[in-house]
Formats: C-alpha cells, structure tokens, sequence
C-alpha cells in the first residue's frame, strides 16, 4: 500500500514579512507539514533561520514541522530544533554532514521528533541504504540546495525509485526542489510521497488552490498507477 501523500511547503519561498499570513493561508488549506531549510552558509552557500524564529512559527500553527538542517555539525543544534518545534514534525540532517549517522538518528529519536536523512543531487543512495530501517523519511535533494525557484534535475528520478524499491514500506521518501503541477507526477511514479514545494506554493496568486492542485495531481497519479519506473 502506497504512503500517504503529504505537501510540505517551504516557507523559504515566503514573504518573510508575512509569515503569519502566509503561515495561516496555508494551514487553512490543509497543508500537511511546513517546511523549514536551516542554512548556516557552510555547507551550503546562504544562512536563513534558527531556533528562535522556528519557536515563533510554532507559535502560530499547528502543523507540524519539517526542518531540514542544510548546516555543518548538525548534532550541535538537534536539542534546540526540537525544543522549539515543541517535538511536534520531523528533523532531516545531511549525510554528507555527519561521520557517524546512527549517532545523530539515536540523538534526534530522544527529542522525540521523527528522523529524516537527505542527499545531495550527486549523493548516491548507497550513502543511507545501510540505515534505512532507523529513519522515518529519507529526503532526495532534486535541486543543489541553498536557494529556491531552481529548476528540478531529472537524475533525482531514478534514486527516487531505488530506495523506494528497497525500503521498509513505512519509510517516507521526500523531494525537494523544483517541483511543480508540470513535473509532480514524475517524483510520485517513483515512490515519492512527501512533496516539498517552495515557488509553485508562494509565488502563486491562490497558495491554498497551490496546494491542493498539486496534491490533487499527485494523487490521481497513484490511481492510475505507477507503470513506468525508471530501470535501475
């Protein structure tokens, strides 16, 4: 049985002198998660936001959390994180970033937020497949990560569909970067089920219609089948 399709929708892509407003609109739309990049201009070449103006997003929804750690050394800061999402969504950390990843996965657990792993576009996925069983979520990076509004890289595809081949059933398997109503379709016959949005959510007149269009076409995707994975 598939996962449930779930949107995240990456308020890197918001109005940040509206974010209640912004946060609101899509809360009321039935959003799923709400996606937070945390950049720390190391590992990746921009700095956004930290615990505090995490805290404040909790603040105002209910939604819970998807915050993605785009940082060096991020064991640093997994407390902090949790604390201010209130334990209440899940932290993804880079595999690229960490020397010993079940320590992080047991670390994130005892926050009691879920754990999610991401790879770059040019990670492959035997980099996680050894842990695939401790995650909650394992986070494919269809764009180089630090900015949005960059378009989708198709390579992203068939790593999509490997570890969706093997891992447990319960695991989610999240996008990020680039998707859009023209391309959704693609990551979810591959066995996508969590769909980060950034630009196809906040750069659109109606993000509340946004979202449901693209849930809406990610769905009806998976009724009509997933015929043509990408051979691997």
């Amino acid at each position: 049985m598939r996962n449930k399709i779930k949107i995240s929708a990456s308020i890197l892509a918001a109005n940040p002198m509206r974010f209640e407003e912004e946060i609101k609109r899509i809360e009321a739309a039935g959003i799923d998660l709400i996606h937070i990049d945390v950049m720390d201009g190391h590992f990746v070449p921009n700095i956004t936001m930290g615990p505090f103006i995490v805290k404040g997003i909790k603040s105002i929804t209910k939604v819970p959390l998807d915050i993605h750690l785009m940082i060096e050394h991020p064991g640093r800061y997994v407390e902090a994180f949790a604390e201010a999402a209130e334990s209440n969504g899940i932290i993804t950390f880079h595999i690229e970033t960490v020397q010993n990843p079940k320590e992080i996965i047991t670390q994130i657990k005892n926050t009691g937020m879920k754990v999610g792993v991401s790879l770059n576009p040019d990670t492959p996925t035997e980099m996680v497949e050894n842990f695939l069983d401790q995650v909650d979520m394992v986070l494919v990076m269809s764009v180089n990560p630090g900015f949005a509004g960059q378009k989708f890289i198709p390579k992203a595809l068939p790593k999509i569909a490997r570890l969706r081949n093997i891992a447990p059933d319960k695991m989610d398997i999240q996008v990020d970067g680039g998707v859009i109503p023209e391309n959704i379709s693609q990551v979810v016959k591959q066995g996508a089920n969590v769909i980060v949005a950034a630009s196809a959510i906040f750069k659109t007149n109606d993000p509340g219609n946004a979202i449901k269009s693209l849930k809406q076409i990610a769905e009806q995707t998976i009724e009509k089948g997933a015929d043509n994975l990408v051979n691997i």
